[in-house]
């Protein structure tokens, strides 16, 4: 049956309630959760046809190639594609070795009747009868002492918002544009560092314009999210469910917070309404206005809520640093009048007109995503962009790797040795960029220093001499640095 247009409240097309069905192939494990590799096809879809798919990867794909052939098409129907299929899927995405919710369910305990549990949540959510509970409050720390607020959901919650994500991500993923690298499939941390440091080089650098959105996921206005969800969704049963997890509050020290701005950290529909916000307040604004009236090229990288806008002139960036702090006025969000800078951040040799020489005048550096920019001679000669951890990432990770060594002292050494190695490795899964191996090997040397401190005080007499911890350590190396993402691939 060939689908039909309908007329939305607003002009815009508005989506058939009939639903083509057609078969197609099982979609793998989103690495976002924790469990594995996630395709990183588009999902523009390849289904040519609008008959009736059944499984979830083929309405996926459908969903995606209608959102893609009409942008301008209102959902109004979409809940109806969430199944028990569909929750299994979600289900198998959902990380298992999260901390529980406020209801203390594992995922282990959770499994042990699983069908059971997934009929049940599937029809409290089509019939409104599903109570989103409230996150757990939990805190991670920052720098200079500060901490940041992560809420927890239930397990059971994660599996219901992963399945209203799987879902929302299919019509948004057609909208959203190329300088969006922040939690979306295919898309990931390095290729945004590498768009922007492949970008700067062809312009032998720029004007980079910093930006700080202060406690952004906390000042998330639900009115204005509500209206750019009208744009492109308005089915009343995710729209209900999403209204419940925005209002749910935040259980901390036995009582119930609820705000009226704001989505948690942690949970896993934020980051998706996190692109939403931003896509129409930071990514459309300067894609459609900003870049058409500047006199030299420009163009933007954003990775969530952090964002670097670069300029080939400084009258450009300075023009736009003093819009920036309206436009994110209008909708409810302030910018930090310290972090948020313009950076001059020019080619020595271009700017200067000749080599000063490294103890010369140079450019200023910048920070994103945990790396510092800066200019460093090539062993060519040559200026190049180069990259290293941020001295601020540098020291938190090791502040962490010092707490856990204090916390755990008690344990065997081999449990130790074990449990270091594993976070040694996920720091070089991230920071093992090309140019940053002195940087490595600094983190690598304090973290033996830090394990020595601590094995010395698991009692008033269990001393640590460096030659007993030399032979230690030669029984039981950390891993030694590598560069586990030397170069990603441009989007």
């Amino acid at each position: 049956m060939k689908a039909t247009k309908q007329s939305g409240t607003d002009g815009r097309e508005s989506e058939p309630p009939i639903v083509p069905e057609k078969e197609g192939n099982a979609i793998r494990a989103d690495p976002l959760e924790g469990r594995g590799g996630r395709s990183t096809e588009s999902l523009e879809g390849k289904v040519t046809g609008e008959s009736s798919p059944k499984n979830t990867s083929t309405k996926l794909q459908w969903v995606a190639k209608v959102s893609r052939e009409r942008p301008q098409m209102v959902w109004t129907t979409l809940a109806h594609h969430i199944d028990i299929e569909w929750l299994r899927e979600a289900y198998q995405r959902v990380r298992k070795d999260g901390a529980a919710g406020v209801d203390g369910v594992t995922a282990a305990r959770y499994a042990e009747k699983l069908e059971e549990n997934l009929e049940s949540l599937l029809a409290r959510f089509k019939t409104g009868q599903y109570r989103a509970p409230p996150v757990r409050r939990t805190y991670i720390p920052k720098d200079k002492g500060r901490r940041r607020p992560i809420g927890i959901p239930t397990f059971e919650d994660k599996v219901l918002q992963r399945a209203v994500v799987m879902l929302l991500e299919a019509v948004y993923e057609q909208d959203f544009l190329d300088c969006s690298y922040g939690f979306r499939p295919g898309r990931s941390a390095h290729q945004a560092l590498e768009r922007l440091r492949g970008g700067m080089m062809e312009m032998w650098g720029g004007y980079v314009v910093e930006i700080d959105i202060e406690s952004f996921f906390d000042m998330l206005d639900h009115g204005i999210l509500r209206d750019m969800l009208d744009k492109r969704m308005r089915d009343g049963v995710l729209r209900r469910a999403i209204g419940k997890w925005l209002t749910a509050g935040v259980l901390e020290d036995g009582e119930v917070r609820r705000a009226e701005k704001g989505s948690p950290q942690g949970g896993v529909i934020s980051p998706l309404l996190a692109n939403i916000y931003l896509h129409e307040v930071l990514d459309q604004w300067f894609e459609r206005e900003v870049r058409p009236r500047m006199r030299g090229r420009s163009w933007m990288v954003r990775y969530a809520d952090d964002a670097v806008f670069v300029f080939e002139h400084e009258e450009d960036a300075r023009r736009v640093l003093e819009v920036l702090p309206k436009r994110f006025a209008r909708f409810g969000l302030r910018l930090h009048p310290e972090k948020t800078r313009l950076v001059p951040f020019k080619s020595p040799g271009r700017r200067f007109g000749a080599r000063t020489g490294r103890g010369g005048n140079r450019p200023k550096s910048f920070d994103f995503l945990g790396f510092t920019h800066y200019w460093a001679l090539s062993r060519s000669n040559y200026d190049v962009i180069k990259r290293k951890t941020s001295k601020k990432r540098l020291s938190m990770a090791l502040r962490r790797i010092a707490e856990w060594c204090r916390r755990n002292r008690h344990r065997p050494v081999r449990e130790q040795h074990r449990e270091l190695s594993r976070k040694v490795r996920g720091h070089y899964a991230y920071y093992g960029i090309q140019g940053n191996m002195r940087s490595l090997g600094l983190f690598l040397h304090e973290v033996y220093n830090l394990w020595r401190k601590w094995l010395g005080r698991r009692s008033w007499k269990a001393q640590m001499s460096w030659e007993r911890f030399g032979r230690l350590r030669t029984q039981y190396p950390m891993p030694t640095p590598y560069l586990a993402a030397i170069r990603a691939a441009r989007p």
